[in-house]
Order: structure tokens, then sequence, then C-alpha cells
């Protein structure tokens, strides 16, 4: 019983704050049906619900349907105006794939827009992943204009360029989601990431590279951690954007474990794009030019050279602790950190930023990286 009293508090200050917007809004009128649903209390000073039979939980879920409805209609309306053609089954809540307005879906006439209309129905959201195209914007229910604009997906200058054949992307699927979750990373952090999947039945993650806003390049990973991405494409580091005003940033082995350090507080880590090495080499360091396999530290050189405090969080296996030597030697030993993952049993360690979260929780794993080691000339001693 007082659970349920609690709900419907909850939805009574809930409702009470769409009925002040109601009011408030010059720009929104009150519906004629409403007016045999309201009495004023004197004592709370907010609009009492009661409905026609006197039953104040049936006014609110009534009441409730038809704000919502009406946020619904003027969100259609301010799409229809840019072509966009939603029919009455885009429900709040749910993803959908239209015919691009911008576009028109090229020579397929394929439905490349993914429309959305946000669960509190106060904005529609849509983007067209037709690499050509990239037409996105949003509309809002209340007295904003609507947003649209051209981010259009980058054509890597390289032998090869991204092309909407192999580049067609949708929204995380429920299983996906519900994959990510386990791992203890929410359906927001996949989304300020643009973490896709690829376009069909396939149950593939697509870890969307974006440098200003653009996709300059996507990875691949199924759930059996068979990873692939786009081949002769500029490589950058995964989350360039989130250290753009850095002077700290958090450099990790993994997209999954960028992700992670983000639920433990941290916006500002970036993950390497591609896999460790097995040891560290004994020759000194190559040109940039003939520096292939850490190109992607080059390409972010305008990023890196700010940076005063770099902790490296690799894994902890002798590859990752390769590669954290790696990294320190091209960007400078003096300004570097390394995280110590702790002991998970008597004889085994944490391996990554990802496994410290699904085990320990964010907290922990929030700690682990506040105390990270300054890095140390004789590191590389440490390695084996």
């Amino acid at each position: 019983m007082a659970t349920s009293a609690l709900s419907l508090t909850d939805r009574l200050c809930h409702f009470s704050f769409k009925v002040h917007f109601l009011f408030t809004n010059k720009n929104v009128s009150t519906p004629k049906s409403m007016s045999h649903l309201w009495s004023y209390s004197k004592t709370t000073r907010i609009p009492a619900l009661h409905s026609a039979n006197g039953n104040t939980r049936e006014a609110i879920e009534q009441e409730e349907g038809m704000v919502g409805s009406d946020k619904v209609k003027v969100l259609k309306q301010k799409i229809e105006v840019l072509g966009i053609k939603c029919n009455d089954s885009c429900l709040p809540g749910q993803y959908f794939h239209l015919l691009c307005p911008e576009c028109q879906g090229g020579k397929t006439m394929e439905r490349s827009l993914s429309f959305n209309i946000s669960r509190d129905v106060d904005v529609a959201m849509w983007r067209c992943f037709r690499t050509s195209c990239g037409w996105t914007g949003q509309a809002f229910a209340d007295s904003r204009m609507a947003i649209a604009g051209v981010n259009k997906i980058f054509k890597v200058k390289s032998s090869k360029q991204i092309t909407p054949e192999n580049v067609i992307l949708e929204p995380l699927g429920d299983k996906l989601i519900a994959y990510f979750s386990e791992r203890m990373v929410s359906e927001e952090t996949l989304q300020r990431n643009a973490v896709m999947q690829m376009s069909g039945d396939k149950y593939i993650i697509a870890f969307t590279y974006r440098q200003n806003g653009a996709i300059v390049g996507c990875k691949y990973r199924t759930m059996e951690k068979r990873f692939w991405q786009e081949k002769d494409t500029r490589k950058w580091l995964y989350g360039v954007d989130d250290i753009k005003e850095a002077t700290k940033i958090i450099i990790v082995e993994g997209e999954i474990d960028k992700l992670s350090v983000e639920e433990a507080g941290f916006r500002n880590c970036v993950s390497v794009p591609g896999g460790a090495p097995q040891m560290v080499s004994a020759k000194d360091l190559p040109s940039i030019e003939k520096d292939r396999a850490y190109q992607y530290l080059w390409n972010s050189k305008e990023y890196l050279d700010k940076l005063s405090h770099i902790v490296l969080a690799t894994d902890g296996d002798l590859s990752g602790r390769s590669l954290a030597e790696e990294l320190a030697r091209r960007l400078g030993k003096e300004r570097c950190w390394v995280v110590r993952w702790p002991k998970k049993d008597e004889s085994r360690y944490f391996k990554d930023a990802n496994e410290v979260l699904k085990c320990l929780g964010p907290a922990a794993l929030k700690e682990i990286i506040l105390t990270a080691e300054k890095y140390e000339a004789s590191q590389l001693h440490r390695l084996n």
C-alpha cells in the first residue's frame, strides 16, 4: 500500500509540473476537455485533479495522455514542414527508419533516416546514416524552432573512401543494449558516444570514430569479440572530440574501456584504435612518417601537444604494459602516469577498466584512476 501511495505522489508532482508549463506558456492553450477536471487547492497552491467520477488516479492517466498527444501533434507539424513524413505509428520512445527528405535514400530509396521522439515527448531527433548525406536535426515541443543541418560523414583522404554501401548503420537494438548493460555501460553513455550497430539483423556493434562531430572511421565488434575496421582509412584516437579542450586525459586500450571510464565520471578519455604490441621495440623511435603503427597519435598531435598530464590505463597483461611503454616513449614519460590494476585474487589481477567497473563498480574505478603512479624512466624493467 505504501509503495502505491508513493508512486501516486510522484506522478502527481510530475503532472503538476506539466500543468505549470501549460498555464505559464502563452504558446500552449489548455484543451477545453480539461475544464471539468480542475479544482484549486488553497492549502497546497497547486491545481488538484479529479476526474468526472472523482477518481484522481484516472484523471492523471487521462491528462498525461492528452498532454503527450498534444506534444506529438506539435512535433509532427514541425517536422512535416522539413519534409519528414511520420505517420501515427511513430510512437514516443522508439526508433523508426524513414525516407530522408534530403537525399531520398539514394538510388535504392532506402529508409536511411533514423527518427526518434523522446519518451517525455519533448523533442524529436533524426539523422540520415547515408555517408553521402548525413542530414541531422531536432524539433522541440515548446516554442523553440527546429534545428536541422548537414553533418556529413567524412570521406577519408586515403586510397579508399568510406562508401554508403559499407557504412550503413542504425541505432542499437535491445539485445546489444542489454549486452552493454551487463558490462555496466548505460544507454546514455552509448548514445553520447554514438555507438551503433550494422544495419540488418546482425548483432554487430559499430564504434563510430568522430572528429568535429563528423564520422571519420568505424570499428566493428561482434559479441564474440571479433574486431575489424574499414581498411586503408586514416587512424584516429577513439573519442578524440572529448579531449579538445582538455589538459589532462586518460588513454585506454579499447572502446568499451573508454565507455567504462566515462561511467566512472571521466569524459576526457580516448582509446587507441588497434591492438597492443607483443613487446617493446628495442629500436629507436622511427620518424613520424614511418611510425605507421602509431599514426593515430600523430594524427591527433594538435590535441596531444597541449597536455600536461596523461594517464595510461592500458590492459594489465604484457601486451598492455608494452603498449603503455610505447605510448610513453612517444608522448614523453615526464607527463605520463600509469594505472595499476588491483588484485582479483591471490594469483590474478584485474585486466582492464571494464572488468574493474563490472566487478568493483564506478567508484572503485574512479579511485584507481585518481591514484595512478608517475611513470618512471625504469618502467621498462617492470614489464617482465
